[in-house]
């Protein structure tokens, strides 16, 4: 019997500033999202990451924070207890965001991040304790430093941006807005999965181990 053909994919680029390291003790602040691209089969098409966006900032579920978190995206935390959206509906408006976008495309949702560890772990959990549903799985999720580093033949501690090839990186800055982060990371990803590596894109160099990562 065939293998069935697997369904195209629609990368969504997502970042969100917490005030805490993990979900329920402490609160996911913002969420922002932006496609990325396209995939089907072996070819990928990159979209233009501020065409498709979605942001919220959203009223934190408890007590606890972490002020150097809280300082490192500038939220008011104060501000967001009174006029952060709920988090059930913020949730709502999320999947809905992702399933016509997804549909759109005629692809199937998933979430990519850099890194994807911490960005995964508050939003599949916000997901599933605000709605117990996620457009993109259990498991639906695509980690930019795993994918650099498989590409570039470099151990997962060494895949950071500083280590890059500049080709690769967005111009964009990274401010900590959770929005401006996933339109630049949703280019970044595009940058990967559009990349050859010198390695692999000369064959005389084939069999003599991965170049070194340069910028």
């Amino acid at each position: 019997m065939p293998a069935r053909a697997a369904r195209p994919g629609l990368y969504i680029s997502v970042d969100i500033e917490a005030d805490g390291p993990i979900p329920g003790p402490y609160s996911m602040l913002s969420l922002g999202a932006a496609v990325a691209g396209r995939q089907d089969g072996a070819s990928y098409t990159a979209a233009d990451p501020e065409r498709h966006t979605f942001y919220r900032e959203l009223r934190p579920v408890g007590d606890r924070f972490v002020p150097e978190a809280l300082a490192v995206s500038g939220l008011d935390r104060d501000r967001l207890l009174r006029e952060g959206a709920d988090p059930l509906a913020a949730m709502d408006a999320f999947r809905a965001w992702v399933r016509t976008v997804a549909a759109e495309a005629g692809a199937q949702p998933v979430m990519c991040g850099y890194p994807a560890s911490f960005d995964w772990t508050f939003l599949y959990w916000y997901l599933m304790a605000f709605g117990d549903d996620s457009p993109f799985g259990h498991s639906g999720c695509l980690d930019m430093k795993t994918l650099y580093a498989t590409k570039a033949g470099v151990p997962l501690r060494a895949a950071v941006k500083g280590r890059m090839p500049r080709e690769l990186l967005s111009a964009r800055p990274h401010t900590h807005h959770a929005l401006d982060d996933a339109v630049e990371q949703a280019e970044l990803m595009s940058n990967l999965m559009l990349w050859t590596p010198p390695s692999a894109a000369d064959p005389a160099r084939k069999g003599s181990g991965p170049s070194r990562p340069t910028g």
